[in-house]
């Protein structure tokens, strides 16, 4: 036993370690190029620099889209490396790795050792892996609880009775929730655990009379979900109207409200099934058509394991799917527990593929090294391909055409305000009126600038007075003084203006 057990641990490590060569490659190279990246580093950042943990601040405006979680994590990979752009990637590289030795380990427990392996390399085959975890975004880090509270549960309600494992399971979806608000999605898990434990199924372990015990895991969570939660009522509740403002935004219209009626994203029902899982589930959707009848087959056996693992899946697919909003990232939750329940058939398949034909089964193992490699490979080739973010190029080159001036950001994004090299001022993220507002602010401070979109400037500026400093986010960007102002625009003083400054560069 002991021998057996040491070669899993060995098998455990390799395969860790196997994650983080291929989800870590590149990194140091790659930049934050999309906008979540740059937002939630630059979160992340200001959050060093003001103190304010419990109400993120984007220049200077608070922050109310998402919990902080994600925030302060990439925060704390920022003090311990010293490099922000390597701190923005490490969360997913972590998740990456848990998932991994998550899913071996209940692979090997389940089924057994092969199948663990089996579901590790499916897990890193597989295209939504790389495009989720190798990027800065909150969805990265979030994997690492909804795998935490699939292991858990899956320890206790397949595995079990393992109270222990089940609290873990429910901290984790806690901490889920401040991570994005979707994080409690593995409780789903009850449901067809609940209808397989009635029917009889084998593979499930029914605990009867343990009423308290399970209700100690809402507490669990709750707790879980209170070290942010708690601290920022007792910030609303000293009185001030901004933070009640961001905890009516970020606890009612940014969860409930944002799924039941989402003001962006707008797709279809059907929009993951034939947009996304035909791409980013290869190549697991290339053998759904062997899986599918030989999940019936499991199923009519009356195999809990299947039912509980794979019923899971369709409800995360249904959930996001019942939403207005949709995203491709959204499904990715659903990868590992898809990939556990098709591994145990990898072996079959490849008998039914290949019957014993070693040459058959050679090639196979030689394509799967290859695609393997090219994973590997594209970790490094695409951050030199994609280079350097514009906007930080750009923004070094305003700080040197304006001698550092106060600037101000008309139609910004979060690039201008994340490299940003001087003092910057703007008048609210949703601004409605903001070149009309910048003409405002210069002629009152003549010695500043504001950096304009080039769509819609000569309303307010004279184009023949304005310079060109390049082109990001699809759009042209024009400095402006006051001189520029034509006169035409003769708007109220901005309700609000945001001043910031970094204490150093980001």
């Amino acid at each position: 036993m002991r021998i057996r057990l040491s070669s899993a641990r060995r098998e455990l490590w390799a395969c860790v370690l196997l994650s983080v060569l291929l989800l870590g490659a590149g990194l140091g190279w790659r930049q934050p190029l999309n906008v979540d990246e740059e937002r939630f580093l630059g979160v992340a950042l200001e959050m060093l620099q003001n103190g304010s943990w419990f109400i993120p601040h984007r220049a200077g405006e608070i922050y109310a889209d998402k919990p902080p979680l994600f925030m302060w994590t990439v925060a704390l990979f920022v003090q311990l490396t010293h490099l922000p752009k390597v701190a923005l990637y490490l969360p997913g590289l972590l998740a990456g790795a848990v998932t991994t030795a998550c899913l071996y380990d209940l692979g090997r427990r389940l089924w057994d050792r092969r199948i663990g392996f089996i579901a590790v390399l499916l897990f890193l085959a597989t295209y939504q892996t790389y495009s989720i975890l190798q990027t800065g975004q909150i969805d990265s880090f979030l994997a690492l609880w909804m795998m935490l509270g699939i292991y858990g549960l899956c320890r206790h309600l397949l595995l079990g009775p393992a109270w222990a494992w089940f609290y873990v399971a429910c901290a984790a979806m806690g901490f889920g929730v401040i991570s994005k608000g979707v994080g409690f999605l593995p409780i789903l898990m009850l449901i067809p655990y609940a209808y397989a434990v009635r029917k009889g199924w084998r593979g499930v372990v029914p605990m009867p009379g343990k009423a308290k015990a399970w209700w100690l895991g809402l507490l669990v969570a709750l707790a879980a979900i209170a070290v942010w939660l708690v601290p920022l009522i007792v910030i609303v509740l000293q009185g001030s109207a901004d933070s009640l403002a961001y905890a009516q935004e970020i606890l009612l219209k940014q969860t409930a409200g944002r799924y039941a009626n989402a003001w962006d994203h707008r797709e279809p029902f059907w929009y993951f099934f034939v947009q996304v899982i035909p791409k980013y589930w290869i190549p697991i959707v290339f053998m759904l058509p062997w899986l599918v009848p030989a999940w019936r087959r499991q199923l009519l056996k009356h195999d809990g394991r299947v039912l509980v693992l794979l019923g899971w899946v369709v409800l995360v697919l249904v959930f996001f799917s019942l939403s207005t909003g949709k995203r491709k990232i959204y499904v990715f939750p659903a990868v590992p527990a898809l990939v556990l329940v098709a591994a145990p058939l990898i072996p079959w398949l490849l008998r039914r593929w290949f019957s014993q034909k070693q040459w058959g089964k050679k090639m196979f193992v030689a394509l799967t090294a290859i695609w393997m490699c090219a994973w590997l490979a594209r970790g490094f080739i695409e951050p030199v391909k994609e280079g350097i973010n514009p906007h930080e190029t750009m923004m070094r080159d305003v700080a040197k055409l304006t001698g550092n001036a106060e600037l101000v950001l008309v139609g910004w994004r979060e690039g201008h305000w994340l490299f940003a090299q001087q003092p910057v001022v703007h008048f609210g993220f949703m601004d409605q009126s903001p070149l009309e507002h910048s003409v405002v602010w210069l002629r009152s401070h003549p010695q500043g600038y504001a950096l304009v979109p080039a769509a819609g400037m000569e309303r307010c500026y004279d184009p023949a007075k304005a310079r060109s400093v390049g082109d990001t986010s699809r759009a042209e960007w024009l400095l402006v003084r006051a001189d520029a102002d034509n006169g035409r625009c003769q708007a109220p003083e901005p309700r609000k203006v945001y001043s910031f400054a970094w204490e150093s560069g980001a």
